[in-house]
């Protein structure tokens, strides 16, 4: 019934009971979509929503309409917290929860937050009610997703990886802080620390409430900004040009092969909005199958942060290395006496409209397939920040402009050197961080083997990472360096002899021979 507005060819169902047909354990699957027509071939669009971005009025949230509409009287302008978008989508998703509120002892609607924003015609407003009624409770999330699991199980997953769970926690809880002070306590009555919702039994119909019942969630609170960030999390895609919430589409689980991410762009004028987002099939469909979507490109770690589960294509090297991956951060060294120059190119000379941090992140790969062979932007970036000694004169503003593309290729032997070593310690020093038991451990909880399965992921690619820099440490004399590369292009790469005196001036070059007219 959801979809039948949206001339879609899906339908809503909860997941299979055989969990031998999926990678993802059936408690993280949840709901699904499967086909309700024939789909005929790959890459056929089987449902689409349209955005509304310029107010808001449809299904689709973006982060903008969190600043420009719900909350444009109440936050300030140029807000920016931690989250970032993520966080200002999970605003929007706590303001549709207090919309839905209902008086926990009579059941009557009694709306919170800011409970006329967006608007939205009643029939859109309706599918909007039904689709967060249909979310998972904090409850369940407890169990889904690492940003509310135990501080034990969060521990474990701290040391398991190097993508750090304590520096979510961090962000989400420094600006629940801020909103808190700031904004909900000031109006408890628009932004309540708890809402009560009416769930619908699945049982059940329009005109039958007696199997429905009254739930509690956190809203606007610390807990409730935490459980609206992990939904936002699991739930939301990059698609044309922005995050967004894609209420219904996000119901399709993920699938590792014959799978397309959700695509965006336009849909022509069915729903009055030039542009939406597309839900397309990698394969042919028959009536009753379900309907599988990749959600991305991603490592073990960034699956669980995400979503809660990690794929079998992160944890079965046999798949493929390129989901193998783990995370190494490297930075401008507060000390470094070419610091100021340093930043200086990184914030103005690097990629156009788009100036580098001084801390930067980089996954390295490893499984099957995979060479070890490390990000060259990640190398790039370590050359500059290795740069020092007599390589520092790359610096001098005479070559701003250009420094940042001699980091391209290797400067001198001393700088590869350090920058290989860097490379080196940061692989050991990750390996040496990572505790946990074994996945195959049959006395850990479902949590911490997903744990061990992050951390065993994580250690191929660093073990396979520095396999390949202890080999690049051996083969240092072999490169080409920068002065060597500037005499070639100079045409002073080969030693002079009387033999060979022919140096390209249109004469020949004899000692106490010039001949000039004075």
């Amino acid at each position: 019934e959801i979809f039948k507005p949206f001339h879609a060819k899906v339908a809503v169902v909860p997941p299979s009971n055989d969990d031998d047909d999926y990678d993802v354990p059936r408690q993280f699957r949840r709901l699904g979509l499967i086909a309700s027509e024939p789909v005929s071939k790959a890459d056929q669009t089987i449902a689409a929503i349209p955005f509304y971005d310029s107010d808001g009025s449809g299904l689709a949230l973006a982060p903008h309409l969190a600043t420009k509409v719900v909350y444009k009287d109440v936050l300030p302008e140029g807000y920016d917290g931690w989250t970032g978008d993520i966080g200002l989508l999970a605003m929007l998703l706590l303001n549709e929860m207090a919309r839905l509120h209902v008086d926990a002892a009579t059941g009557d609607a009694s709306p919170k937050g800011v409970s006329d924003l967006p608007r939205r015609k009643p029939p859109v407003q309706s599918l909007m009610n039904a689709y967060v009624a249909a979310l998972p409770s904090h409850r369940e999330m407890s169990e889904l997703h690492p940003l509310l699991w135990n501080e034990e199980e969060q521990e474990i997953l701290q040391s398991s990886s190097t993508k750090k769970i304590y520096r979510l926690l961090d962000d989400v809880d420094d600006d629940a802080a801020w909103l808190e002070e700031t904004l909900w306590n000031a109006d408890r009555r628009t932004f309540p620390e708890t809402v009560s919702l009416r769930i619908r039994s699945p049982d059940g119909t329009d005109d039958d409430d007696d199997d429905d019942w009254i739930e509690e969630r956190p809203c606007f609170s610390p807990e409730g900004f935490r459980y609206a960030v992990a939904l936002v999390r699991s739930r939301s895609f990059f698609v044309d040009g922005s995050l967004r919430l894609l209420p219904f589409l996000d119901f399709a689980n993920h699938g590792d092969f014959d799978s397309y991410e959700i695509s965006g762009g336009g849909i022509g004028t069915l729903w009055g909005s030039a542009k939406g987002a597309f839900l397309k099939s990698g394969k042919a469909l028959n009536v009753g199958e379900e309907v599988e979507i990749s959600y991305g490109p991603k490592g073990p770690a960034e699956y669980l942060l995400d979503h809660g589960f990690v794929p079998g294509m992160c944890r079965h090297s046999r798949r493929g290395g390129s989901a193998i991956t783990a995370e190494l951060t490297f930075e401008v060294d507060d000390g470094d006496r070419f610091r100021d120059d340093k930043l200086d190119v990184l914030e103005y000379e690097t990629y156009d409209l788009a100036p580098m941090d001084p801390s930067q992140s980089f996954d390295v790969v490893g499984g099957v397939g995979s060479t070890g062979a490390p990000d060259p932007a990640m190398i790039q970036f370590l050359r500059l920040v290795k740069l020092g000694g007599r390589d520092a004169f790359l610096l001098e503003s005479i070559f701003r402009k250009e420094v940042w593309g001699f980091m391209s290729e290797p400067v001198s032997e001393e700088n590869e050197r350090d920058v290989v070593m860097g490379v080196i310690d940061a692989c050991e020093k990750a390996l040496e961080d990572m505790e946990g038991e074994d996945a195959s451990d049959g006395n850990l909880s479902q949590n911490a083997k997903l744990c061990a399965m992050v951390r065993e992921s994580e250690r191929q690619a660093l073990e396979r990472t520095l396999i390949y820099m202890k080999q690049e440490s051996e083969a240092l004399d072999l490169k080409e360096y920068y002065q060597e590369r500037r005499l070639k292009s100079l045409g002073l790469d080969s030693e002079w002899s009387r033999e060979d005196d022919d140096v390209g001036w249109g004469g020949t070059r004899v000692p106490g021979g010039a001949d000039y007219d004075w």
